[in-house]
């Protein structure tokens, strides 16, 4: 049986006076916020040269990085882009003391189609911005399905316009309390799931919890992290690596370290993050590099531009900047790393998953198992789909593939439930 998690209240002292109202909520670029960003990018301190044909092996290129920050300061257009942002219907709404910022979109047209609720989570360095390009590819109906999707794209606590906890604990084991109870102020006790990164593990997590609510699961990021899988899955990983990529187990060390620092001192780097707007863009778009594909690192402009335009990848920025969210995304590594929630994430992850599940696979993600692998925790893997192209930020990156593999997917658990209801209701005569 799956462990029974709190309804923590994560801001003490609040309880009596909290609004559980979903109030409307717009993003705004105040003159102020403008003023200030573009003078502190104006007045960055000469970058460091990167050394001679190094590319990003030492991290960002300040050369590539440079021609990012002038465009952030220059060409971004902060009232178009704040347009942009507001296209979708944004939210508020108050779960267990925390203010969560989501997304909430309706089919217009349902065409008579069934309307199924899909909860679209992201995760670092991303937000939800990462789903603004699959968002209209999800809501609009499809004359093959007999079904239509209505999304809600929530912010994790401690990300972007949704507040951060005051008190420790809060890992993406207890945000999958957070979204449960968000889904439930939306009216919606059943409906789908579908992230990647700490997304991937929230929903995980949701399902392996709450297989009454969760109809069904899609994520880009299928992972085994029991404590023998996860061993087993670093020394695969390491072969895979070695067998694979330019530089093997020296490669894959060296696209770790941020976890590292963020799973221990994360106020730390945070401080610097937070101040300077170079120091953010240089931080968060190495991961749009490397993540996207590892061999990028050996080109002098880093390729991000291959998938992301520079105004896609500082719309991202804007939202960690505007809220000044990055120090508090950041714990979400830390918070997992506890004493309590250390023992808490064995239980969880040796819990099997029941719930129909399916796995997009994109060959540049950071991780993966074999279908074999995978059935051992979720028991009733429907479909494992093998991209042809593709890295880790596959809803931004890649937004077709994956809303056409999400569309495929939910048909087959769609069809499994229906089946396996009828199985259990003739089992009951």
């Amino acid at each position: 049986m799956p462990p029974t998690l709190p309804e923590t209240w994560w801001t003490p002292g609040t309880e009596n006076y909290v609004n559980n109202d979903i109030r409307p909520y717009k993003v705004t670029f105040t003159e102020e916020v403008i003023n200030d960003l573009k003078y502190r990018l104006n007045h960055t301190r000469p970058l460091t040269p990167p050394l001679k044909d190094v590319a990003w092996n030492y991290g960002t290129n300040t050369n590539a990085l440079q021609k990012f920050l002038d465009h952030w300061a220059k060409n971004y257009d902060f009232k178009e882009r704040e347009k942009y942002i507001n296209q979708y219907n944004h939210f508020k709404t108050n779960i267990q003391g925390l203010d969560i910022h989501f997304i909430h979109m309706k089919p217009s047209n349902a065409e008579g189609k069934r309307v199924l609720p899909l909860l679209l989570v992201h995760g670092w360095p991303g937000s939800v911005m990462e789903f603004y390009k699959i968002i209209p590819l999800l809501t609009s109906p499809r004359p093959e399905h007999d079904f239509v999707f209505e999304v809600i794209v929530p912010s994790l606590p401690g990300f972007g316009f949704s507040s951060a906890a005051i008190i420790p604990e809060l890992s993406a084991l207890q945000m999958s309390v957070v979204l449960k109870n968000l889904m439930l102020r939306l009216g919606h006790d059943k409906y789908y799931v579908q992230g990647g990164d700490w997304g991937a593990t929230v929903i995980q997590t949701m399902s392996c919890l709450y297989p009454q609510h969760v109809l069904g699961m899609h994520s880009n990021l299928c992972t085994i992290l029991s404590k023998w899988k996860l061993m087993k899955n670093i020394v695969s990983s390491f072969l895979s690596w070695t067998k694979t990529r330019k530089g093997g187990v020296s490669l894959f060390l060296g696209e770790t370290g941020y976890y590292h620092i963020q799973a221990t001192k994360p106020d730390t780097v945070g401080v610097g993050l937070n101040d300077s707007p170079a120091g953010l863009a240089a931080y968060i778009i190495e991961k749009f590099s490397t993540g996207t594909n590892p061999s990028y690192k050996q080109r002098e402009d880093g390729g991000f531009l291959e998938k992301f335009t520079y105004d896609e990848l500082i719309d991202n920025l804007m939202i960690y900047w505007l809220s000044n969210s990055i120090t508090t995304a950041m714990r979400i590594y830390a918070e997992l790393y506890t004493k309590a929630n250390r023992s808490l994430t064995q239980l969880i992850n040796s819990t099997p998953i029941t719930v129909p599940s399916t796995c997009a696979q994109f060959p540049h993600e950071i991780m993966e198992n074999s279908p074999s692998e995978l059935r051992t925790r979720f028991v009733n893997l429907l479909r494992v789909t093998k991209m042809p192209r593709g890295g880790h930020f596959a809803a931004l990156e890649e937004p077709e593939l994956l809303a056409d593999d999400i569309w495929l997917s939910v048909d087959e658990m769609d069809k499994w439930n229906k089946k396996n209801e009828n199985s259990s209701f003739t089992s009951k005569l």
